[in-house]
């Protein structure tokens, strides 16, 4: 059961990174994105899958942990676009 509440967690969490992808690939901008903040989420997905392979608990929570990792750093890639452009 414990695994449930923790997939629903990661999922939940999951949720609002496609939306922030979707905005920070059309509008271009990095107003209202902080990149402290990305490294940060980045950071504790990255723990949290460094904790699953040490403990061995590879279960279907795993895979939510790596699909938010690959859209975080897709947004943190999104950003430093964005703040080239800005910038130019």
């Amino acid at each position: 059961m414990p695994q449930v509440f923790e997939a629903l967690m990661i999922i939940f969490f999951g949720f609002s990174w496609p939306a922030a992808l979707y905005k920070s690939y059309k509008t271009k901008t990095t107003r209202g994105t902080s990149l402290l903040f990305l490294v940060g989420i980045l950071t504790g997905y990255v723990f949290g899958i460094i904790s699953k392979l040490m403990s061995g608990a590879i279960t279907y929570v795993f895979v939510f942990y790596c699909i938010n990792t690959v859209m975080v750093a897709a947004d943190i890639l999104l950003y430093i676009r964005n703040k080239k452009g800005n910038t130019a």
